[in-house]
């Protein structure tokens, strides 16, 4: 009896923890939100895809580390996921595709494996984000059934953006871009 009560109700959602934060991790108050938001959101969808705990637990490692770095003063020319993707593999961090995740969440990653794919989702789509809340809100939906639709959707969007930026395009987005609509 004492157990039921002492365990978490189903139906609500959990805070995500800040100790899973690595301790090296350089965020403020905001960003330490946007990436509780993150995990969440790819909590929901690892739930509703019934993903295996294995993958749920590299998901969510790639999610905590993704913007560890993110409030920190880097070096020129140093992105902050490749400097916490850097530092987590000297804390230890060995799954090559949780790195390539947090390496390249900001721009994509055509070698990656579903969890890339699905932190670059979730960042972009998590609800705390300003822009075009509804669009985001309802593409956020759809991943867990049209996860790669969904994806290639959001490519073109940040595509479309730097675009109409007069921006030049990342050379890896657009190789992500490709390696989406070739098959």
């Amino acid at each position: 009896m004492l157990a039921r009560l002492a365990a978490p109700w189903r139906g609500a959602r959990r805070a995500p923890a800040a100790a899973q934060l690595p301790a090296w991790a350089q965020v403020g108050k905001r960003r330490r939100a946007h990436i509780g938001r993150v995990v969440a959101l790819l909590e929901e969808w690892a739930e509703q895809m019934a993903v295996s705990q294995r993958e749920r637990g590299r998901w969510l490692r790639a999610a905590w580390l993704h913007d560890a770095l993110r409030d920190a003063r880097l070096g020129s020319g140093t992105t902050h996921g490749a400097a916490a993707a850097d530092r987590a593999a000297s804390d230890g961090e060995s799954d090559p595709g949780v790195l390539d995740a947090v390496r390249y969440h900001s721009v994509g990653y055509a070698g990656w494996d579903d969890v890339g794919r699905m932190l670059f989702l979730a960042d972009f789509l998590e609800p705390g984000r300003r822009s075009r809340r509804k669009q985001r809100a309802k593409l956020a939906k759809r991943v867990p059934q049209d996860r790669d639709h969904v994806l290639q959707e959001v490519v073109a969007q940040q595509m479309r953006s730097q675009l109409r930026a007069g921006r030049p395009i990342n050379l890896r987005t657009l190789e992500f871009w490709n390696s989406l609509v070739a098959g």
